[in-house]
């Protein structure tokens, strides 16, 4: 029996692997191991699947009209559409796991020598809210890049799931220059600014205009900003105006170098392309400067919607897009775009939201900055505010996780064999890691398809490899959880 359990998982991934791109939402899998060692396989849609009885018909009507509204062509690099269910959903409707047994199966897990001392950790039952297993909940702990789970839940309530950034190009007749206004897009490309010089070359035609100046206005934030850890592979300087977030190879995701002006770079691409175009450019290299308020519009590029750039984010653990969407938060919470603005704007939502911030330190946007501190109640309850049925324009917070085994950030992870592989497709969870820091907040179908949060906060570990290991072993028992 034990063998034939086995041998499902093992097809499982190998059609899942054959049959999916990885990359967050669409994965819409799920794989559940039962505690007799029957494998159980289930599909769960975006994690809608235990909730989808009924019971969010809003939030069903709104992400169809969202699909319908997104354009094609505007999508990220490796969104595909949604799958279509192969194995029969899980319905979400088991009992819930007794607190005493989260706390007799995981605390253990949870107190060995690879974590250190004092983890904390919170695990809650998503469809009741309540606490199932609390231990240093409060205390505050570095978070690393679990941090992004309130980025994101920040900006989507700041924004809306809908909204896109714009880069566009002005015309300032006086100076005779087209202007190239930075929108904090951090996922622009080159094929992009090759678009909006054919439509800006089209839109000076229209004026009788053949020659022109070429600028570029970065004012969106009030100053670009480095990072506090410096010059570093993940993570590009910070500033509205960047080709695929700066990077000097063609990665789309993890440490790649970056550029030491990626603002002037990516103007220098937009002049060639007015050159490719048609367009006669004068006067050199493109001027900094900001552009007039009364200056026309020609042309705009709008990202992918912010869900699809959340999803992103989290999945890829993507430091530049994260710094982007907080301020972006900061911008429509009228708060400077920097650091502390965004800080402030992003605790501001999270506070409105009914959050618990007591302890919390929210530095930066990404968890780079190992000042940065949360609690890993904060995590838990911020999934649940994601997983509320009356906000379902927060769901890109649970949809972007990575699967366990499959994608992003853990598609390395829960590997046959490993000591978490029971938590395969059913483990949707954000990672951290800095030196001496591991981390992992999530949820998780537990054997009967009750769905839980858990947040899982180890400031002192040596060992990166053995803290991981603990820390999926901990989320695969709470997948094996019974009632």
């Amino acid at each position: 029996m034990v063998h034939r359990a086995a041998e499902t998982l093992a097809v499982a991934r190998r059609f899942l692997r054959d049959n999916f791109r990885a990359h967050q939402a669409t994965w819409r899998l799920v794989m559940a191991s039962g505690a007799a060692g029957l494998a159980v396989a289930a599909l769960l849609v975006a994690l809608a699947g235990p909730w989808d009885s009924g019971k969010r018909s809003a939030e069903h009507d709104q992400a169809t009209a969202g699909d319908v509204r997104r354009e094609e062509g505007e999508r990220i690099a490796g969104t595909v559409p949604g799958a279509q269910p192969v194995l029969t959903p899980l319905d979400g409707e088991g009992t819930g796991p007794a607190a005493e047994v989260v706390e007799r199966v995981v605390g253990p897990l949870l107190r060995g020598s690879a974590l250190g001392e004092d983890v904390g950790v919170a695990v809650i039952d998503l469809e009741s809210g309540d606490s199932l297993y609390a231990d240093h909940a409060g205390t505050s702990r570095t978070p690393a890049s679990t941090v992004k789970i309130v980025t994101a839940v920040a900006a989507l309530d700041a924004l809306g799931p809908d909204h896109r950034l714009a880069t566009m190009v002005r015309w300032d007749e006086e100076a005779g220059s087209v202007v190239l206004v930075g929108g904090g897009d951090p996922t622009l490309t080159a094929d992009d600014l090759t678009d909006l010089a054919r439509s800006t070359v089209g839109a000076l035609a229209d004026r009788g205009v053949d020659a022109a100046r070429v600028g570029y206005d970065v004012s969106l934030y009030p100053r670009e900003q480095r990072h506090p850890i410096g010059v570093n592979d993940n993570i590009a300087i910070i500033t509205p105006l960047q080709l695929n977030e700066g990077r000097l190879d063609d990665s789309t995701s993890g440490p790649a170098p970056r550029a030491d002006n990626p603002a002037a770079d990516a103007a220098d691409v937009f002049a060639d392309a007015l050159r490719d175009a048609g367009l006669d450019v004068e006067g050199g290299e493109p001027k900094r400067g900001d552009v007039p308020d009364d200056a026309d519009e020609l042309a705009v590029h709008r990202s992918a919607p912010l869900s699809a750039l959340v999803e992103r984010m989290l999945t890829n653990s993507d430091n530049d897009l994260a710094e982007a969407l907080a301020r972006h938060t900061a911008v429509a919470s009228d708060q400077p775009a920097d650091f502390r603005g965004a800080s402030r704007a992003v605790h501001a939502r999270l506070d409105g939201l009914g959050l618990p911030l007591d302890g919390a330190r929210l530095v930066d946007a990404s968890g780079l900055d190992r000042e940065g501190r949360v609690t890993a109640d904060l995590l838990t309850r911020a999934l649940a505010v994601a997983a509320d049925p009356e906000r379902p324009e927060l769901r890109a917070a649970l949809t972007g996780l990575p699967v366990a085994g499959f994608s992003g950030t853990l598609a390395g992870r829960y590997d046959e064999g490993g000591a978490g592989v029971a938590g395969a497709g059913v483990v949707r969870a954000k990672t951290g890691t800095l030196t001496g820091v591991n981390s992992l907040a999530g949820t998780v179908a537990t054997s009967d398809g009750r769905v839980l949060a858990f947040a899982f906060l180890a400031s002192e570990t040596r060992d990166p490899a053995a803290a991981e290991s603990a820390l999926d072993e901990a989320a695969a028992a709470l997948a094996g959880l019974a009632h």
